[in-house]
């Protein structure tokens, strides 16, 4: 969620349905926005279909759908999936195993693919618009990739849901530019695997990480559900700016650059 930050901005927001969620575009200035800064946004959101086109797993044309029949080659395929396929190796050795894009013996980057493509699509299309805006942020499903002009004042504050109480915020994180995800069980369920074991992951409600990166920071709140509550050695490796996990049990736990980690007891709420 993303939340107002200074005064004095008018925010202009514009929204698709895209990759099965709600996708938003977020521009602070002191205006209405210009022609140029409609296209960039026009240009961010058709990037995001693009990328839907070629790596969805519910369409039956897809690249990723085709790989998965035996219909396409990762070398005669997009570029781009190539591309994920070489970043998903590289987050499973990173991880020590917690991550892993294969599933039944094939080629699945759903966990990975929707922070690339929304960091990838935001920094070519939106990043550049801070010469004549003050931020510009998306929003995709609650996942977050925020950029705030030098010179401004600006800055995001988001909003962390509690899981175990729907619409209370459990925290709220100032971010100026950096991107913020969140993964876990509260809305879609145990859907999660654990590659280990082949089992939905348990014990993490909800995972929250800020990074600069957004395909960083979502990679590792899956990979926080992945290795449970009580498993936090992943922590100093990530090199994550901070994060917040919950556990199923109530437990909250936050760390900050991967050294303090702070144990909250149940029934205490965080801000």
């Amino acid at each position: 969620m993303i939340a107002t930050g200074a005064a004095a901005l008018t925010r202009s927001v514009r929204v698709e349905e895209i990759m099965g969620m709600p996708i938003s575009i977020h521009v602070l200035t002191g205006g209405v926005p210009d022609a140029e800064t409609e296209q960039s946004i026009a240009a961010c959101f058709a990037e995001l279909r693009d990328i839907d086109r070629v790596f969805s797993t519910y369409r039956a044309d897809s690249d990723i759908s085709r790989i998965a029949r035996g219909e396409l080659t990762l070398r005669d395929a997009d570029p781009r999936v190539a591309e994920v396929e070489a970043a998903c190796r590289a987050a499973a050795i990173e991880t020590g195993g917690l991550f892993s894009a294969t599933w039944n013996g094939t080629f699945d980057p759903t966990g990975f693919v929707k922070g690339w493509a929304v960091e990838s699509a935001a920094r070519r299309h939106l990043a550049p618009l801070l010469g004549t805006v003050d931020a510009v942020g998306i929003n995709a499903g609650g996942d977050a990739q925020l950029f705030t002009a030098g010179g401004s004042a600006w800055v995001w504050n988001v909003g962390i849901a509690d899981p175990r109480h729907p619409g209370r915020v459990i925290a709220t994180l100032p971010v100026r530019t950096g991107a913020v995800a969140t993964s876990g069980s509260a809305e879609r369920g145990a859907h999660i695997i654990d590659p280990r074991t082949g089992s939905p992951a348990r014990g993490v409600l909800s995972a929250t990480v800020v990074d600069a990166s957004l395909a960083r920071a979502d990679l590792w709140a899956t990979t926080a559900v992945i290795a449970g509550f009580e498993d936090r050695t992943w922590i100093p490796r990530a090199g994550t700016r901070t994060g917040i996990l919950i556990a199923d049990d109530g437990r909250v736990t936050r760390w900050l650059d991967g050294t303090s980690v702070d144990v909250v007891p149940p029934g205490m709420l965080l801000g």
